[in-house]
Protein backbone atom coordinates (compact mmCIF):
# COMPACT_ATOMS: atom_id res chain seq x y z
CA UNK A 1 0.00 0.00 0.00
CA UNK A 2 1.33 3.55 -0.98
CA UNK A 3 2.60 5.51 1.95
CA UNK A 4 0.09 8.27 0.89
CA UNK A 5 -2.75 5.90 2.15
CA UNK A 6 -0.66 5.04 5.25
CA UNK A 7 -0.23 8.59 5.71
CA UNK A 8 -3.58 9.04 6.45
CA UNK A 9 -4.38 5.69 8.17
CA UNK A 10 -7.62 6.44 9.34
CA UNK A 11 -8.77 9.36 7.99
CA UNK A 12 -8.30 7.63 4.60
CA UNK A 13 -10.80 5.09 5.20
CA UNK A 14 -13.21 7.36 6.73
CA UNK A 15 -13.20 9.33 3.38
CA UNK A 16 -13.07 6.51 0.85
CA UNK A 17 -15.69 4.62 2.86
CA UNK A 18 -18.26 8.16 3.72
CA UNK A 19 -19.44 8.21 0.29
CA UNK A 20 -18.88 11.94 0.19
CA UNK A 21 -17.32 11.77 -3.09
CA UNK A 22 -19.28 9.82 -5.63
CA UNK A 23 -16.02 8.40 -7.03
CA UNK A 24 -13.03 7.29 -4.91
CA UNK A 25 -10.60 8.14 -7.31
CA UNK A 26 -11.38 11.65 -6.12
CA UNK A 27 -9.60 11.47 -3.14
CA UNK A 28 -6.54 9.47 -3.87
CA UNK A 29 -5.90 12.37 -6.84
CA UNK A 30 -6.04 14.89 -4.57
CA UNK A 31 -3.31 16.18 -2.49
CA UNK A 32 -3.14 17.99 0.91
CA UNK A 33 -2.61 22.02 1.20
CA UNK A 34 -0.38 21.15 4.55
CA UNK A 35 1.77 19.12 5.84
CA UNK A 36 -0.25 15.54 6.10
CA UNK A 37 0.84 15.17 9.56
CA UNK A 38 -0.75 18.63 10.77
CA UNK A 39 -3.90 17.55 8.97
CA UNK A 40 -3.90 14.10 10.56
CA UNK A 41 -3.39 16.11 14.19
CA UNK A 42 -6.22 18.49 13.26
CA UNK A 43 -8.83 15.24 12.29
CA UNK A 44 -7.91 13.29 15.01
CA UNK A 45 -8.77 16.72 17.09
CA UNK A 46 -12.20 17.49 15.83
CA UNK A 47 -13.48 14.40 14.42
CA UNK A 48 -15.72 13.63 17.78
CA UNK A 49 -17.10 17.44 18.00
CA UNK A 50 -20.90 16.90 17.03
CA UNK A 51 -20.41 19.86 14.59
CA UNK A 52 -17.49 17.92 12.60
CA UNK A 53 -18.19 17.95 9.07
CA UNK A 54 -16.19 15.59 7.02
CA UNK A 55 -16.06 16.56 3.41
CA UNK A 56 -16.05 20.17 4.65
CA UNK A 57 -12.77 19.17 6.48
CA UNK A 58 -11.17 17.42 3.22
CA UNK A 59 -11.86 20.34 1.03
CA UNK A 60 -10.26 22.39 3.27
CA UNK A 61 -7.46 20.94 3.33
CA UNK A 62 -7.00 19.02 -0.14
CA UNK A 63 -6.77 20.69 -3.19
CA UNK A 64 -8.79 18.78 -5.85
CA UNK A 65 -8.23 17.81 -9.16
CA UNK A 66 -9.56 19.91 -12.08
CA UNK A 67 -12.48 18.67 -13.49
CA UNK A 68 -11.94 19.37 -17.61
CA UNK A 69 -15.97 18.64 -18.41
CA UNK A 70 -16.51 22.83 -19.02
CA UNK A 71 -13.81 22.90 -21.46
CA UNK A 72 -14.95 20.17 -23.77
CA UNK A 73 -17.38 22.22 -26.76
CA UNK A 74 -18.40 19.91 -29.38
CA UNK A 75 -17.48 21.40 -32.52
CA UNK A 76 -19.57 21.18 -35.80
CA UNK A 77 -18.48 18.37 -37.14
CA UNK A 78 -17.22 14.91 -35.78
CA UNK A 79 -13.82 15.66 -37.40
CA UNK A 80 -13.39 18.87 -36.10
CA UNK A 81 -14.08 17.98 -32.57
CA UNK A 82 -11.35 15.24 -32.23
CA UNK A 83 -8.73 17.72 -33.65
CA UNK A 84 -10.12 20.10 -30.72
CA UNK A 85 -10.09 17.01 -28.00
CA UNK A 86 -5.90 16.47 -28.79
CA UNK A 87 -5.21 19.24 -27.41
CA UNK A 88 -7.63 19.06 -24.39
CA UNK A 89 -6.49 15.95 -23.76
CA UNK A 90 -2.58 16.76 -23.70
CA UNK A 91 -0.76 17.73 -20.82
CA UNK A 92 2.70 19.06 -20.77
CA UNK A 93 5.55 17.36 -18.74
CA UNK A 94 5.21 17.35 -14.97
CA UNK A 95 6.48 20.14 -13.25
CA UNK A 96 6.56 20.99 -9.41
CA UNK A 97 4.47 18.51 -8.57
CA UNK A 98 3.44 17.92 -4.64
CA UNK A 99 5.37 15.89 -2.92
CA UNK A 100 2.46 14.48 -1.61
CA UNK A 101 0.78 14.07 -4.98
CA UNK A 102 -0.26 10.67 -5.80
CA UNK A 103 0.74 11.40 -9.58
CA UNK A 104 4.14 10.55 -11.13
CA UNK A 105 6.04 12.96 -13.22
CA UNK A 106 6.69 12.00 -16.47
CA UNK A 107 9.23 14.43 -18.54
CA UNK A 108 7.68 14.13 -21.41
CA UNK A 109 4.04 15.72 -23.08
CA UNK A 110 1.34 12.96 -23.38
CA UNK A 111 -1.90 12.47 -23.77
CA UNK A 112 -4.52 11.48 -21.22
CA UNK A 113 -8.20 9.37 -21.70
CA UNK A 114 -10.34 12.25 -20.37
CA UNK A 115 -13.49 12.32 -17.61
CA UNK A 116 -11.92 10.95 -14.23
CA UNK A 117 -8.79 9.45 -16.54
CA UNK A 118 -6.02 12.42 -15.50
CA UNK A 119 -3.45 10.13 -16.05
CA UNK A 120 -1.75 8.09 -19.14
CA UNK A 121 -3.31 4.71 -19.49
CA UNK A 122 -0.69 2.08 -20.81
CA UNK A 123 -2.44 0.38 -23.27
CA UNK A 124 -4.90 3.11 -23.84
CA UNK A 125 -1.60 4.90 -25.15
CA UNK A 126 -1.22 2.40 -28.30
CA UNK A 127 -5.24 2.50 -29.71
CA UNK A 128 -5.00 6.86 -29.18
CA UNK A 129 -1.72 6.85 -31.24
CA UNK A 130 -2.99 5.42 -33.88
CA UNK A 131 -4.95 8.09 -34.55
CA UNK A 132 -2.84 10.66 -33.16
CA UNK A 133 -0.03 9.47 -36.03
CA UNK A 134 -2.62 9.69 -39.17
CA UNK A 135 -3.59 13.59 -37.49
CA UNK A 136 0.09 14.56 -38.15
CA UNK A 137 0.99 14.07 -34.30
CA UNK A 138 3.71 11.68 -34.37
CA UNK A 139 5.98 13.50 -32.08
CA UNK A 140 3.19 13.79 -29.10
CA UNK A 141 3.35 9.64 -29.99
CA UNK A 142 7.54 9.30 -29.80
CA UNK A 143 6.58 11.78 -26.43
CA UNK A 144 4.71 9.05 -24.78
CA UNK A 145 6.50 6.16 -26.15
CA UNK A 146 10.08 7.88 -24.35
CA UNK A 147 7.54 8.38 -21.63
CA UNK A 148 7.15 4.82 -21.06
CA UNK A 149 10.97 4.16 -21.71
CA UNK A 150 11.25 6.11 -18.58
CA UNK A 151 8.94 4.19 -16.58
CA UNK A 152 10.48 0.64 -17.82
CA UNK A 153 13.62 2.16 -16.38
CA UNK A 154 12.23 3.32 -13.19
CA UNK A 155 9.88 0.48 -12.65
CA UNK A 156 10.73 -2.25 -14.96
CA UNK A 157 7.46 -2.36 -16.22
CA UNK A 158 5.43 0.44 -16.94
CA UNK A 159 2.32 0.95 -14.25
CA UNK A 160 -1.15 0.57 -15.35
CA UNK A 161 -1.34 4.46 -15.37
CA UNK A 162 1.25 7.51 -13.97
CA UNK A 163 -0.12 7.11 -10.21
CA UNK A 164 1.44 5.64 -7.47
CA UNK A 165 -1.39 3.33 -6.82
CA UNK A 166 -1.11 1.65 -10.10
CA UNK A 167 2.63 0.42 -9.51
CA UNK A 168 1.82 -2.85 -8.58
CA UNK A 169 -0.05 -3.66 -11.87
CA UNK A 170 1.04 -3.18 -15.58
CA UNK A 171 -1.56 -3.38 -18.61
CA UNK A 172 -1.66 -5.00 -21.92
CA UNK A 173 1.85 -4.67 -23.00
CA UNK A 174 1.36 -2.71 -26.33
CA UNK A 175 4.81 -0.70 -25.91
CA UNK A 176 6.08 -3.15 -28.60
CA UNK A 177 3.19 -2.32 -31.05
CA UNK A 178 3.65 1.69 -30.16
CA UNK A 179 7.21 1.46 -31.48
CA UNK A 180 5.91 -0.43 -34.15
CA UNK A 181 3.98 3.05 -35.74
CA UNK A 182 6.85 4.63 -34.81
CA UNK A 183 9.10 2.28 -37.37
CA UNK A 184 6.18 3.16 -39.81
CA UNK A 185 6.79 6.28 -40.46
CA UNK A 186 10.39 6.59 -39.70
CA UNK A 187 12.09 3.40 -40.77
CA UNK A 188 13.40 0.33 -38.47
CA UNK A 189 15.83 2.83 -37.16
CA UNK A 190 13.64 4.28 -35.03
CA UNK A 191 13.71 0.84 -32.25
CA UNK A 192 17.17 1.14 -31.70
CA UNK A 193 16.95 3.74 -28.94
CA UNK A 194 14.27 1.46 -27.23
CA UNK A 195 15.62 -2.26 -27.88
CA UNK A 196 16.72 -2.15 -24.26
CA UNK A 197 13.55 -1.16 -22.60
CA UNK A 198 11.56 -3.72 -24.55
CA UNK A 199 13.24 -6.09 -23.47
CA UNK A 200 13.60 -5.00 -19.99
CA UNK A 201 9.61 -4.99 -19.98
CA UNK A 202 9.37 -8.52 -21.52
CA UNK A 203 11.45 -9.99 -18.64
CA UNK A 204 9.18 -8.16 -16.41
CA UNK A 205 5.88 -10.13 -18.11
CA UNK A 206 7.99 -13.56 -18.16
CA UNK A 207 9.27 -13.40 -14.69
CA UNK A 208 6.65 -12.13 -12.48
CA UNK A 209 3.35 -12.67 -15.11
CA UNK A 210 4.24 -16.76 -15.83
CA UNK A 211 2.75 -20.19 -15.34
CA UNK A 212 4.67 -23.06 -15.62
CA UNK A 213 2.03 -25.60 -17.94
CA UNK A 214 4.35 -28.36 -19.12
CA UNK A 215 7.58 -29.63 -19.70
CA UNK A 216 9.24 -26.29 -18.82
CA UNK A 217 6.93 -24.41 -21.15
CA UNK A 218 5.06 -21.02 -19.50
CA UNK A 219 2.51 -19.44 -20.46
CA UNK A 220 1.79 -15.74 -18.95
CA UNK A 221 -1.48 -14.44 -17.17
CA UNK A 222 -2.40 -10.93 -15.46
CA UNK A 223 -1.65 -10.34 -11.83
CA UNK A 224 -0.78 -7.72 -9.53
CA UNK A 225 2.01 -7.29 -6.80
CA UNK A 226 -0.63 -6.20 -4.01
CA UNK A 227 -3.70 -8.09 -2.69
CA UNK A 228 -6.05 -5.45 -0.74
CA UNK A 229 -8.25 -3.05 -2.03
CA UNK A 230 -7.64 -0.94 -5.00
CA UNK A 231 -7.07 2.43 -3.39
CA UNK A 232 -8.64 4.11 -6.23
CA UNK A 233 -11.80 1.93 -5.81
CA UNK A 234 -11.43 1.69 -2.12
CA UNK A 235 -15.53 1.36 -1.51
CA UNK A 236 -16.70 -1.00 -4.06
CA UNK A 237 -13.81 -2.98 -3.25
CA UNK A 238 -14.87 -3.32 0.39
CA UNK A 239 -18.48 -3.75 -0.09
CA UNK A 240 -17.87 -6.58 -2.88
CA UNK A 241 -15.32 -8.19 0.06
CA UNK A 242 -18.47 -8.41 2.31
CA UNK A 243 -20.35 -9.55 0.43
CA UNK A 244 -18.72 -12.88 -0.73
CA UNK A 245 -18.03 -15.90 1.66
CA UNK A 246 -15.11 -16.72 3.30
CA UNK A 247 -13.40 -19.32 0.52
CA UNK A 248 -13.60 -16.31 -2.02
CA UNK A 249 -12.10 -13.86 0.57
CA UNK A 250 -8.91 -15.29 0.03
CA UNK A 251 -7.49 -14.10 -3.32
CA UNK A 252 -10.44 -11.41 -4.09
CA UNK A 253 -8.17 -8.19 -4.04
CA UNK A 254 -5.94 -10.00 -6.14
CA UNK A 255 -7.85 -11.15 -9.01
CA UNK A 256 -9.99 -7.65 -9.05
CA UNK A 257 -6.35 -6.13 -9.13
CA UNK A 258 -5.37 -8.72 -12.00
CA UNK A 259 -8.51 -7.89 -14.06
CA UNK A 260 -7.46 -4.38 -13.76
CA UNK A 261 -4.13 -5.34 -15.42
CA UNK A 262 -6.16 -6.61 -18.10
CA UNK A 263 -8.17 -3.28 -19.12
CA UNK A 264 -11.14 -5.41 -18.92
CA UNK A 265 -12.67 -4.85 -15.39
CA UNK A 266 -15.01 -5.89 -15.29
CA UNK A 267 -16.05 -8.96 -17.62
CA UNK A 268 -17.62 -12.27 -17.37
CA UNK A 269 -14.37 -13.94 -18.76
CA UNK A 270 -12.77 -13.94 -15.56
CA UNK A 271 -15.85 -14.83 -13.44
CA UNK A 272 -16.44 -18.93 -12.67
CA UNK A 273 -19.82 -17.80 -12.98
CA UNK A 274 -19.96 -15.76 -15.46
CA UNK A 275 -22.91 -13.90 -13.74
CA UNK A 276 -21.11 -13.05 -10.67
CA UNK A 277 -18.30 -10.79 -9.89
CA UNK A 278 -17.65 -12.22 -6.64
CA UNK A 279 -16.66 -15.31 -8.29
CA UNK A 280 -13.60 -13.50 -10.10
CA UNK A 281 -10.37 -15.96 -10.77
CA UNK A 282 -8.45 -13.74 -13.37
CA UNK A 283 -5.10 -15.20 -11.18
CA UNK A 284 -6.20 -18.38 -12.50
CA UNK A 285 -6.80 -17.70 -16.13
CA UNK A 286 -4.03 -17.76 -19.27
CA UNK A 287 -5.31 -15.15 -21.71
CA UNK A 288 -5.31 -15.61 -25.39
CA UNK A 289 -5.14 -12.29 -26.19
CA UNK A 290 -1.72 -11.24 -23.72
CA UNK A 291 0.21 -14.34 -24.94
CA UNK A 292 -0.58 -13.52 -28.78
CA UNK A 293 0.70 -10.00 -27.46
CA UNK A 294 3.94 -11.45 -26.04
CA UNK A 295 4.12 -13.58 -29.19
CA UNK A 296 4.65 -10.47 -31.07
CA UNK A 297 7.06 -8.67 -28.86
CA UNK A 298 9.01 -12.06 -28.95
CA UNK A 299 8.38 -12.20 -32.97
CA UNK A 300 9.91 -8.19 -33.25
CA UNK A 301 12.24 -8.53 -30.45
CA UNK A 302 14.04 -11.32 -32.68
CA UNK A 303 13.57 -9.14 -35.72
CA UNK A 304 14.92 -6.09 -34.31
CA UNK A 305 17.88 -7.56 -32.73
CA UNK A 306 18.89 -9.05 -36.16
CA UNK A 307 18.80 -5.85 -37.40
CA UNK A 308 20.78 -4.27 -34.64
CA UNK A 309 23.98 -7.06 -35.27
CA UNK A 310 22.50 -9.26 -32.41
CA UNK A 311 22.26 -12.53 -34.14
CA UNK A 312 22.55 -14.30 -29.98
CA UNK A 313 19.58 -12.30 -29.08
CA UNK A 314 17.97 -12.82 -32.38
CA UNK A 315 17.74 -16.69 -32.59
CA UNK A 316 16.71 -16.47 -28.83
CA UNK A 317 13.64 -14.55 -29.16
CA UNK A 318 12.87 -16.06 -32.70
CA UNK A 319 13.02 -19.87 -30.72
CA UNK A 320 10.61 -18.22 -27.84
CA UNK A 321 8.25 -16.91 -30.36
CA UNK A 322 8.06 -20.31 -32.19
CA UNK A 323 7.38 -21.77 -28.40
CA UNK A 324 4.82 -19.39 -27.97
CA UNK A 325 2.97 -20.19 -31.35
CA UNK A 326 2.49 -23.82 -30.41
CA UNK A 327 1.60 -23.44 -27.19
CA UNK A 328 -1.53 -21.03 -28.29
CA UNK A 329 -2.98 -23.14 -30.84
CA UNK A 330 -2.36 -26.26 -28.18
CA UNK A 331 -4.21 -24.01 -25.33
CA UNK A 332 -6.76 -21.25 -26.79
CA UNK A 333 -7.68 -23.11 -29.93
CA UNK A 334 -10.99 -24.64 -29.60
CA UNK A 335 -11.24 -27.09 -32.54
CA UNK A 336 -15.17 -27.93 -31.56
CA UNK A 337 -15.91 -24.50 -31.74
CA UNK A 338 -13.74 -23.19 -34.08
CA UNK A 339 -12.45 -19.94 -32.02
CA UNK A 340 -10.16 -18.89 -29.41
CA UNK A 341 -10.59 -18.95 -26.41
CA UNK A 342 -8.68 -18.23 -22.55
CA UNK A 343 -7.71 -21.24 -20.58
CA UNK A 344 -7.69 -22.20 -17.32
CA UNK A 345 -4.81 -23.60 -15.77
CA UNK A 346 -6.59 -24.73 -12.69
CA UNK A 347 -9.01 -26.00 -14.31
CA UNK A 348 -6.96 -27.93 -17.45
CA UNK A 349 -9.63 -26.51 -19.97
CA UNK A 350 -10.75 -24.11 -21.85
CA UNK A 351 -13.67 -21.61 -20.85
CA UNK A 352 -16.57 -21.13 -21.91
CA UNK A 353 -16.71 -17.31 -22.52
CA UNK A 354 -16.66 -16.11 -26.29
CA UNK A 355 -14.98 -12.86 -26.42
CA UNK A 356 -13.17 -10.85 -29.08
CA UNK A 357 -10.04 -11.44 -26.89
CA UNK A 358 -10.41 -14.44 -29.27
CA UNK A 359 -9.18 -11.71 -32.39
CA UNK A 360 -5.93 -11.31 -31.00
CA UNK A 361 -4.37 -14.52 -32.76
CA UNK A 362 -5.44 -12.69 -36.09
CA UNK A 363 -4.54 -9.50 -35.16
CA UNK A 364 -0.53 -10.64 -34.18
CA UNK A 365 -0.66 -13.17 -37.43
CA UNK A 366 -1.00 -16.40 -35.39
CA UNK A 367 -4.18 -17.99 -36.79
CA UNK A 368 -3.82 -20.07 -39.41
CA UNK A 369 -5.62 -19.75 -43.08
CA UNK A 370 -8.11 -22.26 -41.44
CA UNK A 371 -8.93 -20.75 -38.26
CA UNK A 372 -8.91 -17.15 -39.36
CA UNK A 373 -11.99 -18.64 -41.41
CA UNK A 374 -13.82 -19.55 -38.66
CA UNK A 375 -12.94 -17.33 -36.28
CA UNK A 376 -14.45 -14.63 -39.02
CA UNK A 377 -18.13 -16.95 -39.38
CA UNK A 378 -18.59 -16.65 -35.55
CA UNK A 379 -17.60 -12.85 -35.41
CA UNK A 380 -20.39 -12.26 -38.31
CA UNK A 381 -22.93 -14.20 -36.99
CA UNK A 382 -22.76 -14.09 -32.89
CA UNK A 383 -20.91 -10.78 -32.69
CA UNK A 384 -21.35 -8.62 -34.95
CA UNK A 385 -24.79 -5.83 -34.46
CA UNK A 386 -25.79 -2.74 -35.53
CA UNK A 387 -23.39 -0.02 -33.88
CA UNK A 388 -20.07 -3.32 -34.70
CA UNK A 389 -18.91 -5.52 -32.48
CA UNK A 390 -20.00 -6.95 -28.39
CA UNK A 391 -17.51 -7.37 -25.93
CA UNK A 392 -18.85 -11.26 -25.44
CA UNK A 393 -21.88 -12.36 -25.21
CA UNK A 394 -23.01 -12.49 -21.97
CA UNK A 395 -25.11 -9.71 -21.15
CA UNK A 396 -23.98 -9.31 -17.21
CA UNK A 397 -24.16 -5.68 -16.73
CA UNK A 398 -20.74 -5.50 -16.32
CA UNK A 399 -18.95 -2.81 -18.63
CA UNK A 400 -16.83 -5.31 -20.77
CA UNK A 401 -19.89 -7.75 -21.54
CA UNK A 402 -22.59 -7.26 -24.15
CA UNK A 403 -24.35 -5.11 -24.70
CA UNK A 404 -21.03 -2.26 -24.94
CA UNK A 405 -18.58 -2.44 -27.73
CA UNK A 406 -14.91 -0.51 -27.28
CA UNK A 407 -12.72 0.70 -30.05
CA UNK A 408 -9.72 -0.76 -28.95
CA UNK A 409 -11.58 -4.49 -29.87
CA UNK A 410 -13.56 -2.90 -32.71
CA UNK A 411 -9.85 -2.17 -33.90
CA UNK A 412 -8.32 -5.85 -33.13
CA UNK A 413 -11.26 -7.44 -34.74
CA UNK A 414 -10.86 -5.35 -37.69
CA UNK A 415 -7.35 -5.15 -38.73
CA UNK A 416 -7.01 -9.08 -37.78
CA UNK A 417 -9.47 -9.51 -40.31
CA UNK A 418 -8.20 -7.72 -42.79
CA UNK A 419 -5.17 -9.28 -42.88
CA UNK A 420 -6.22 -12.48 -43.28
CA UNK A 421 -7.96 -11.04 -46.28
CA UNK A 422 -11.95 -10.88 -45.20
CA UNK A 423 -12.02 -7.07 -46.42
CA UNK A 424 -15.61 -6.71 -46.60
CA UNK A 425 -16.19 -7.77 -42.81
CA UNK A 426 -13.83 -5.62 -42.09
CA UNK A 427 -14.61 -2.47 -43.35
CA UNK A 428 -18.55 -3.29 -42.72
CA UNK A 429 -17.40 -3.80 -38.85
CA UNK A 430 -15.55 -0.47 -39.15
CA UNK A 431 -18.54 1.53 -40.93
CA UNK A 432 -21.03 0.11 -38.44
CA UNK A 433 -18.95 1.61 -35.33
CA UNK A 434 -18.16 4.78 -37.00
CA UNK A 435 -21.94 5.95 -37.71
CA UNK A 436 -22.73 4.57 -34.22
CA UNK A 437 -19.85 7.11 -32.78
CA UNK A 438 -21.09 9.99 -35.51
CA UNK A 439 -24.93 9.13 -34.42
CA UNK A 440 -23.63 9.62 -30.33
CA UNK A 441 -21.63 12.32 -31.48
CA UNK A 442 -24.84 14.09 -33.29
CA UNK A 443 -26.97 13.57 -30.04
CA UNK A 444 -24.65 14.50 -27.37
CA UNK A 445 -21.68 16.39 -28.71
CA UNK A 446 -19.66 13.66 -27.08
CA UNK A 447 -16.96 11.04 -28.10
CA UNK A 448 -17.90 8.29 -25.49
CA UNK A 449 -15.41 5.61 -23.53
CA UNK A 450 -17.92 3.08 -24.94
CA UNK A 451 -20.74 2.39 -26.83
CA UNK A 452 -23.81 -0.26 -27.19
CA UNK A 453 -23.73 -1.25 -30.24
CA UNK A 454 -27.30 -3.96 -29.63
CA UNK A 455 -29.31 -0.92 -29.21
CA UNK A 456 -28.49 2.42 -30.92
CA UNK A 457 -30.91 4.56 -28.32
CA UNK A 458 -29.25 4.26 -24.94
CA UNK A 459 -26.14 5.11 -23.42
CA UNK A 460 -23.68 2.54 -22.73
CA UNK A 461 -23.74 0.80 -19.20
CA UNK A 462 -22.09 -1.09 -16.43
CA UNK A 463 -18.86 -0.42 -14.53
CA UNK A 464 -17.86 1.16 -11.59
CA UNK A 465 -18.52 4.67 -12.86
CA UNK A 466 -20.69 6.94 -14.90
CA UNK A 467 -20.17 6.98 -18.68
CA UNK A 468 -17.05 9.09 -19.50
CA UNK A 469 -16.08 10.75 -22.69
CA UNK A 470 -13.30 12.63 -24.02
CA UNK A 471 -11.97 9.85 -25.16
CA UNK A 472 -8.65 9.42 -26.26
CA UNK A 473 -8.41 5.39 -27.88
CA UNK A 474 -12.30 6.12 -29.44
CA UNK A 475 -10.96 9.54 -31.07
CA UNK A 476 -7.61 7.53 -31.81
CA UNK A 477 -10.06 4.60 -33.56
CA UNK A 478 -12.73 6.55 -35.43
CA UNK A 479 -9.98 8.62 -36.76
CA UNK A 480 -7.50 5.32 -38.54
CA UNK A 481 -11.24 4.08 -39.40
CA UNK A 482 -12.39 6.72 -41.31
CA UNK A 483 -9.06 6.43 -42.79
CA UNK A 484 -9.29 3.14 -43.56
CA UNK A 485 -13.14 3.27 -45.24
CA UNK A 486 -12.22 5.86 -47.41
CA UNK A 487 -8.34 4.25 -48.52
CA UNK A 488 -10.92 1.25 -49.58
CA UNK A 489 -13.85 3.04 -51.34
Amino acid sequence: MHKYIQLYGELFEHVQLSHIFSDSKTFVDSYPSKKPEDILKKFHKNKDKSDFKLKKFIEKYFIFPASQEKKIQAKSSLKEHIETLWDILAREADKDISPYSTLIALPFPYIVPGGRFREIYYWDSYFTSEGLSIAGKLDMVEHMIRNFAYLIDKYGHIPNGNRIYYRGRSQPPFFCSMIEILVHYKGIEAILPYLESIEKEYIFWTEKRSVLIEDGNTLNRYMDDNNGPREESYREDIEIYNSVNNEEKKNLYRNIRAACESGWDFSSRWFRDYRNLSTIRTTEILPVDLNSILYNMEFKLSEWFSFEGNDIKSKTYAENAERRLKLINKYFWNREKGFFFDYSYKDHKLTEVWSLAGLYPLFFKIATEEQAEKVSEHISEKFLHEGGLVTTLNETGQQWDKPNGWAPLQWIAVKGLEFYGYNDLAEEIAKRFVNLSYRVFEKTGKMMEKYNVCDMTPEAGGGEYPLQDGFGWTNGIVSAMEMMIKRES
